[in-house]
């Protein structure tokens, strides 16, 4: 009994430290290429660092973190061809997810899915970013599991993991995120109507704008640190 108590409190504490370090990751707290200092973390998470480990390997096995020989863990960067590549993929992914969802999303679900619209279009208002983005990757990972296909859900969820940062990113332009916002909307009267060809050009088309941001955002960033150095 007192093992199965130990047990259940450990993994909690280290699905805790997974949480919040993932979340620093995303909203760029840690910057892509740093390397994740284990000691300065465990005194910003008030964790030992053995919960602190493990959550490195789960971000890891996530594709958010990389683990380099006499390096240690570095937060994942991608460079331009990494982006367009990996948005390429998640676009097919998103499409098929979109298509399968309409016609098999049921009435329970798109009535969550529209109560997590109404939270999410709260945060927007608020410009609250970080609820944003949460909520919105939830409606997306809803999307998903309504497709009701496994396989296609770990696919998804392996290849989006690497993108996750660069999505939050992409909603720090202003009138981006206001398209995206509205965007939402148009999707859940897709799935309503059980429309999958509308469902399918609807998720490509925000995925590619939002690719279109995270190149830009890069190319800025190169000619800022070029100039820099000049």
């Amino acid at each position: 009994m007192t093992a199965d108590i130990i047990s259940i409190r450990r993994a909690a504490l280290h699905e805790q430290v997974t949480l919040r370090l993932r979340q620093m990751l995303v909203e760029g707290r840690i910057a892509p290429g740093a390397k994740l200092n284990e000691r300065e973390l465990a005194e910003v998470l008030q964790v030992s660092r053995t919960p602190l480990r493990e959550a490195i390997k789960m971000l890891a096995a996530e594709g958010l973190v990389e683990l380099v020989p006499n390096r240690g863990a570095i937060a994942v960067s991608l460079n331009e061809t990494d982006v367009r590549n990996t948005f390429e993929v998640m676009a097919g992914l998103e499409a098929l997810s979109g298509e399968l969802a309409a016609q098999r999303i049921t009435a329970e679900e798109l009535a969550e899915i529209r109560a997590m619209q109404f939270e999410m279009m709260a945060a927007f208002t608020r410009r609250d970013l970080s609820n944003y983005y949460r909520i919105n990757a939830l409606i997306h990972s809803a999307i998903n599991a309504a497709a009701k296909n496994p396989v296609l859900a770990a696919t998804y969820n392996q290849v989006n993991a690497r993108l996750q940062a660069l999505r939050y990113r992409s909603n720090q332009d202003g009138e981006k995120w206001d398209h995206a916002a509205r965007e939402h909307e148009k999707m859940i009267e897709a799935l309503a109507a059980h429309d999958s060809a509308a469902m399918r050009e609807l998720l490509v088309s925000h995925l590619y704008r939002k690719m279109d941001v995270v190149l830009d955002q890069l190319r800025r960033d190169a000619d800022a640190r070029a100039s820099g150095a000049a």
